[in-house]
């Protein structure tokens, strides 16, 4: 579970009722039927009309990208096991990565390393494996827009939903009470389609964004490591090539934990 998803979400909630708490509004006034329709239905009908079928249908697989936590690559993990694939292809060959290949579980990384055994030329690799990443990014590209673009219609929409409710309170100017309650609860749907807009689809957008940015930095150092055992580089080039990747702590880190396996081995 991506537990900052869900933090933000009821954050967000709590902002917002509390808000309304503090400001002698009480939050019973969202319990709004009509106002819920106009702005969530509403969303999904725009978002419905702009998006063809095949994307509709991925709407829950994103959902489930949200807020399920990505089983993320450890960059520390990459950079060793390309290390140690480097020493062994210079001590036993390339055909040696054949017996590597049954514990590799990525698909991406696995045709890397039968594009090596194969033979395939360093310009070929690069070139087959940055499009694999751009395919990627531009499937992930469909998601981020599905959402970026309901948050652009919500908060329209809440416009919309208070004009509605204005046309139906003005309708009945002779109890200024009545009056009063109507014109409140028009503006729920405002409430509800910014609320919604930028706490909810905008932000959604932009996590799914950085997920897929993460996902593709670790498949470009997987294309540099393949790339730097093609070309037959040497285990501690392979560490420094790799190793402009991640921060100066990290690589301080990785250099004190070969310190001590040096030590140990000693």
């Amino acid at each position: 579970m991506d537990k900052t998803s869900i933090i933000g979400v009821i954050l967000g909630i709590i902002a917002i009722g509390t808000g309304m708490v503090l400001k002698g509004v009480s939050p019973i006034a969202l319990l709004n039927p009509a106002a819920l329709l106009i702005i969530f239905l509403g969303t999904a009908a725009s978002v419905c009309v702009a998006f063809p079928m095949s994307t509709i249908k991925k709407v829950p697989s994103y959902f489930k990208i949200l807020f399920k936590e990505a089983d993320r690559t450890d960059m520390k993990e990459v950079i060793e096991m390309f290390s140690n694939w480097a020493d062994l292809t210079r001590r036993e060959g390339i055909l040696s990565l054949e017996k590597q290949m049954d514990s590799v579980k990525d698909p991406f990384l696995l045709s890397g390393l039968q594009f090596i055994v194969d033979g395939k030329s360093p310009d070929f690799i690069r070139e087959v494996m940055l499009e694999k990443i751009s395919a990627m990014e531009e499937r992930h590209q469909r998601g981020i827009t599905v959402f970026s673009q309901a948050g652009t219609y919500a908060p329209t929409l809440g416009v919309l939903g208070a004009v509605i409710g204005l046309i139906a309170a003005l309708s009945n100017l002779n109890d200024i009470e009545a009056l009063g309650h109507a014109i409140s609860a028009a503006f729920i749907a405002t409430l509800f389609g910014i609320f919604s807009g930028y706490v909810l689809w905008h932000p959604f957008a932009n996590k799914l964004k950085e997920k897929s940015k993460d996902e593709a930095e670790v498949k470009l150092i997987m294309i540099e490591g393949i790339l730097a055992i093609t070309n037959g580089e040497s285990k501690q080039v392979v560490n420094d090539k790799l190793g402009s990747y991640l921060s100066q702590k990290e690589l301080a880190k990785i250099d004190l934990e070969e310190a001590d396996a040096a030590e140990e081995t000693e």
